[in-house]
């Protein structure tokens, strides 16, 4: 019989055993063993962190723009919890350009400061409003968008509408075009201010 590797040899009358056993059964490599399990429940931790934060940031935005509460307030609540469930239904929640790895602390400086510049905007337009020149200047314009994903574009183009004098008309080729009521507002969308806080919502991906 051949075998490969080193053939025995003879000592004193008598074949060394293991080393032939170890040519002709070598021994097999040595394998680690993993966690069975630890890769998925990994996967469903993130889906369920992404699917807390879309329920979240879903409700505070129909909150916000509704205005209602008692009865409505718990349809609302009923409406995302269903959002949701149809996202993770679909398998979109982690797969998607989602960018809620979202902070708390950071989704509630943005709108602060997005309050902040509502309320700034709709006296602006108030005061144009009241001005009997009527002194407004319309515009088109398109500003670039620097966020990653369609999610972080959304927003940038929604928190545009949400500022009175500014709406979004279109978003595509990564840049949104904006109708804005004076050459001012238009100017201030083109400094990028807006732009870089909803990329900075993002965060570090």
């Amino acid at each position: 019989m051949r075998v490969r590797g080193r053939v025995p040899t003879r000592r004193n009358g008598r074949y060394h055993i293991a080393a032939a056993a170890h040519a002709i059964y070598p021994p097999q490599a040595q394998t680690v063993a993993t966690p069975v399990g630890h890769g998925t429940f990994h996967r469903w931790e993130n889906a369920l962190g992404h699917a807390i934060n879309l329920g979240l940031v879903s409700f505070a935005l129909w909150l916000l723009l509704s205005g209602h509460g008692g009865i409505l307030l718990l349809a609302g609540v009923i409406s995302c919890i269903f959002v949701v469930w149809i996202a993770l239904r679909m398998d979109v929640v982690d797969h998607e350009a989602y960018p809620l790895d979202l902070r708390v602390h950071a989704v509630l400086l943005y709108w602060a400061w997005l309050v902040r510049e509502i309320i700034v905007a709709n006296l602006r337009v108030t005061r144009l409003i009241l001005d009997p020149k009527l002194p407004i200047t319309p515009t088109i314009t398109r500003v670039k968008t620097s966020q990653r994903g369609v999610f972080g574009q959304v927003t940038y183009a929604n928190s545009i509408t949400l500022t009175p004098g500014t709406v979004s008309i279109d978003l595509s080729d990564g840049e949104i075009e904006v109708h804005a009521l004076t050459r001012e507002a238009a100017a201030e969308l083109e400094t990028g201010e807006m732009d870089r806080r909803v990329t900075r919502l993002e965060g570090d991906r």
